[in-house]
């Protein structure tokens, strides 16, 4: 490299650091502000509790299952009951790690995850500045950072890991440094399920550019976590698909789940009381749906007089009211189905492995036999924000509304995970 070329790549690291730095830690902030200063004040809600200040705020749920992992290592036994070995071993065994220089396993779990994530926004703003340029690198950080899922970037979750591994992989895959794509997508594939979506997208984007063998044979290789994962299970538990079986315990399995899909669309549109019972016994849901709707296609039909301005704060206010209305079965459904448009409008402007991972992972997604923690899951699959980055660079005016959106939806998130309720 010349210096003008090392000094160009030293500024973009610092922009990159500084931007992305920014991003994380006033997300971040704002996440441990109402863990830790707000929840606590509040009483506890019904089927909820009142947390404490401490460190134990941030493990719940899916965090029991690492630190068992952590502490005590795998269970597993062929009795369609759920069980720990579902969860890859990536993230425990660095927590692990970390746990060896003396700290308990709250405060290293949430080390590991939070600087994870960090390190995962930094990659994205070089990632999409290379490809995109300054604007949208910026947008596209500013979406992973404020997303209302960005919370499992804080708490005891392996987002942050595999959002770090996987967003590396795509990075060097897209700069040509094979090497490279083969150690981080093999560490991404034994991170988290969703991985194993690096290989067809690799093998998909090497083919339609034309790439030589070294291409192809990188993007065998980024299979390597979840092969030697495989062989962990047969050696121990006497099954190579160990992980894959034990997540019948928690209702999955292969194969599209239409009457989820049904379930969901139907929650939506009229209600989850109308859906149980199957009449009509709450008119009050489908009502505000249907006027949610009507006003929405009037934004759109009259949106050349209204401004794009007003336009666009109108539809993000109208998705908070739907959101309110219709809960997780909405953000399931948009994170998905919505994720999966928005690659295909973009597929023009985006680079061919950003859009074959988003598609193959969102295909395995679909074909996961759940309905559950879609939004979330989906969250991990970076190619959704550097897409949604790339469109709001282009409407900058929608991307304010947006990012105040996604903070209100965070908030709410937070405060719903401190108190041990359902998230996603």
């Amino acid at each position: 490299m010349t210096e003008a070329q090392i000094s160009k790549e030293k500024s973009l690291w610092f922009n990159g650091f500084i931007f992305a730095g920014a991003m994380w830690l006033f997300s971040r902030l704002l996440i441990v502000a109402i863990m830790l200063l707000l929840v606590p004040l509040l009483p506890a809600p019904p089927g909820g509790i009142k947390p404490t200040v401490g460190w134990e705020v941030f493990s719940w749920w899916d965090s029991r299952h690492y630190d068992t992992i952590a502490t005590s290592g795998y269970e597993y036994a062929n009795d369609g009951k759920g069980h720990n070995v579902a969860f890859f071993p990536v993230f425990p065994l660095i927590i692990r790690g970390v746990m060896m220089l003396g700290l308990p396993f709250e405060v290293a779990g949430t080390l590991v995850n939070n600087l994870a994530f960090l390190g995962a926004l930094i990659v994205l703003y070089l990632w999409v500045n290379e490809r995109h340029g300054r604007s949208a690198a910026r947008w596209a950080t500013a979406v992973l950072a404020w997303c209302p899922l960005s919370l499992f970037g804080t708490v005891i979750y392996s987002e942050g890991v595999y959002l770090l591994f996987s967003t590396a992989a795509l990075r060097a895959f897209d700069n040509q440094k094979y090497a490279w794509v083969a150690l981080w997508g093999a560490i991404a594939s034994a991170a988290r399920p969703t991985g194993v979506a690096l290989i067809p997208a690799f093998l998909i984007a090497a083919w339609k550019e034309r790439r030589g063998a070294r291409a192809y044979l990188a993007s065998l290789a980024t299979g390597a976590g979840i092969v030697l994962y495989s062989l962990y299970c047969r050696i121990y538990f006497g099954d190579f698909l160990a992980f894959s079986h034990a997540q019948q315990g928690w209702d999955r399995s292969v194969g599209f789940y239409w009457q989820g899909w049904l379930k969901m669309l139907l929650q939506i549109s009229v209600g989850t009381t109308n859906w149980k019972y199957g009449s009509i016994k709450d008119p009050l849901h489908p009502l505000l749906f249907a006027i949610i709707v009507g006003i929405g296609y009037l934004l759109l039909r009259f949106q050349s007089k209204l401004g794009e301005t007003k336009v666009c704060s109108g539809f993000c206010a109208l998705f908070l009211l739907l959101w309110l209305l219709a809960g997780d079965p909405l953000l399931n459904t948009v994170a998905i189905l919505g994720g999966g448009y928005l690659l295909w409008h973009l597929r023009a402007q985006l680079t061919s492995v950003t859009v074959s991972y988003g598609l193959c992972a969102l295909g395995l997604i679909l074909v996961s036999g759940s309905t559950w923690s879609l939004s979330r899951i989906a969250y991990g699959i970076v190619s959704l924000s550097v897409a949604l980055g790339v469109l709001l660079a282009r409407s900058p005016r929608w991307g304010y509304p947006t990012i105040a959106f996604f903070t209100i939806l965070l908030a709410s998130f937070t405060v719903r995970f401190a108190q041990h309720l359902w998230v996603a």
